[in-house]
């Protein structure tokens, strides 16, 4: 074994350790499939407040709420009609009030979704702005007059299917989406229209929350100018969406979004210094984007992309890579990773290959946990859940059903938590769940895991238990170790505690001993063999 650094790494400072949310455990829920109270098929905020004891039970930091406002649910959530309400279906603003009031009793924190970059064409700010070009709202919105021919104005690609662009008669101009033609980007270059969305910031601090996570933050400003984006070269990745075809240059990563995100920053310091923001950032410049978000005490926490969520293979040198851009520089932001959430394929179908499900879950489970930067772990994680089989007549997701069968598509990753194996629906709802509940996971819900102390989901317990207890876990420094492929081993330390992590990614045993003087405090599988990992520390 080689590469094993012997030098103390500085300890973490004073107030780096008093930030509740530096390497904390956030679990993010999806309302919509998390626990159902009335027998609609769809979950609700009274059943994520009812569970809310199992999500404290395991010893995560705080909460992800998905969205849960007012909506068409044309993107289930993420076409917003009213910032400042709940929709019916997930109940009412009293019973957000008493979820989080009861996740505060628990010590769990709350994080909300804000979502800037655009609404639901069925926002009332969108319904004034489209109605004429001389109203008060009019520039609240991307308008743009046709080229000569009619066509759109540029070459734009959205990111589910087609064109940025779509023609609205009343105005007598097109108007930019780049998701769903239901949901019109905001002009967030417009003052006017800032101001409306720190008050809606506002709204939400005030009842409570502790912060938020913005979603598809890159993309809530354009190129005024509206230039062509260039082509991508042929041959450069897969193409299974017009959007693949283009470098995004000019829809999105305006050079002024950080001076917005500088005033997010400052009404959430109005509330005092333990508020969390962290940006979703996807897309070709992500890396380049998460540090700018980040860089300096007047922006946002932290930021995570997609380095993990997209990958199609568990490899050392992704691990490698990913951790090598949060070298922890001074002014430097601080990262947060994730394996799985409701947007990307779920992490045991999408890296384990023909090998055994419930091995690799737990070597995911506890690489994860290693990592330095913050963890979002998705609802189901814990439980080692695959992706769900959905048949194609029962997908709702308007991607999915674009690009059947190219892609994955997200409804197998929302499918509703499975609760108790013998009860309908899992437990989820006593009617119809609005997906289907697939017939393996009803193998691996809760109830069946929780008397089982070799479970993942009692591994999941133990693993945060000791990501508390170990401040190298969760502050500390990361630096790789020197390890003959396909071992992805590293260090982590602070201070004087320094932990030797390693994970047999291949398929065949590797033989690394445990350096002498060193004692494992968490493992699983056998030794170094396939799906296996441990951390060690040096001996007392």
């Amino acid at each position: 074994m080689t590469g094993l650094a012997a030098e103390a790494i500085a300890p973490a400072s004073a107030a780096a350790q008093a930030q509740w949310w530096r390497g904390a455990v956030i679990y993010q829920i999806y309302p919509r499939s998390f626990a159902d109270t009335n027998g609609d098929g769809i979950g609700d905020l009274p059943g994520v407040t009812r569970h809310l004891d199992y999500v404290a039970s395991l010893g995560v930091d705080g909460i992800w709420l998905s969205p849960f406002f007012t909506s068409p649910m044309k993107d289930f959530g993420y076409d917003i009609a009213d910032y400042r309400d709940v929709d019916p279906i997930f109940g009412t603003l009293a019973d957000f009030d008493a979820l989080v009031a009861k996740a505060h009793r628990l010590g769990l924190k709350v994080i909300v979704d804000q979502v800037y970059s655009h609404t639901s064409d069925a926002h009332s700010w969108f319904r004034e702005s489209r109605s004429s070009r001389d109203n008060p709202k009019a520039d609240w919105y991307v308008w743009a007059d046709a080229r000569p021919d009619g066509s759109p104005p540029n070459n734009w690609q959205s990111v589910f299917y087609g064109p940025c662009w779509t023609w609205d008669a009343r105005r007598g101009q097109y108007y930019l989406h780049n998701f769903l033609p239901q949901q019109p980007n905001l002009h967030v270059h417009n003052p006017e229209v800032q101001k409306a969305l720190l008050a809606t910031a506002r709204f939400w601090l005030d009842r409570g929350v502790d912060g938020f996570r913005l979603d598809a933050i890159n993309f809530s400003m354009h190129d005024p100018a509206l230039r062509d984006n260039p082509p991508v070269a042929a041959g450069a990745g897969p193409r299974t969406r017009p959007f693949d075809f283009q470098h995004h240059f000019h829809n999105q990563s305006h050079p002024d979004i950080p001076r917005f995100l500088g005033r997010v920053r400052e009404v959430l310091e109005g509330y005092g210094g333990d508020r969390f923001t962290v940006a979703e950032v996807g897309g070709e410049q992500a890396d380049r984007e998460m540090k700018l978000f980040t860089q300096g005490p007047g922006r946002l926490d932290s930021a995570y992309g997609f380095n993990f969520l997209y990958a199609r293979a568990l490899t050392p040198e992704l691990i490698h890579d990913a951790m090598a851009l949060w070298p922890g520089e001074d002014g430097e932001g601080w990262p947060s990773w994730a394996f799985s959430n409701h947007d990307a394929p779920r992490v045991v179908s999408r890296w384990r290959g023909a090998r055994d499900a419930a091995a690799f879950a737990r070597q995911a489970m506890l690489l994860l946990m290693a990592l330095r930067g913050n963890i979002f772990l998705y609802q189901g994680e814990e439980l080692g859940l695959p992706q769900a089989d959905v048949p194609f007549e029962r997908l709702r997701d308007p991607e999915a059903i674009a690009n059947w069968p190219e892609t994955q598509g997200r409804d197998g990753a929302r499918t509703p938590m499975p609760w108790r194996a013998a009860a309908p629906n899992g437990g989820f709802s006593t009617g119809e769940p609005w997906l289907p509940v697939d017939r393996r996971h009803l193998d691996l819900a809760v109830d069946l895991q929780e008397p089982d102390p070799g479970s993942t989901l009692n591994l999941t317990r133990r693993l945060i238990a000791l990501r508390k207890a170990k401040p190298a876990l969760r502050l500390g420094a990361i630096r790789p170790v020197e390890a003959p492929a396909p071992l992805l081993a590293f260090e982590r330390g602070d201070g004087e505690e320094r932990l030797l992590c390693a994970f047999n990614l291949g398929e065949d045993a590797v033989d690394w001993p445990l350096p002498s003087g060193w004692r494992i405090v968490a493992a699983v599988g056998e030794g170094l063999g396939p799906l296996s990992g441990w951390i060690a520390e040096p001996a007392r």
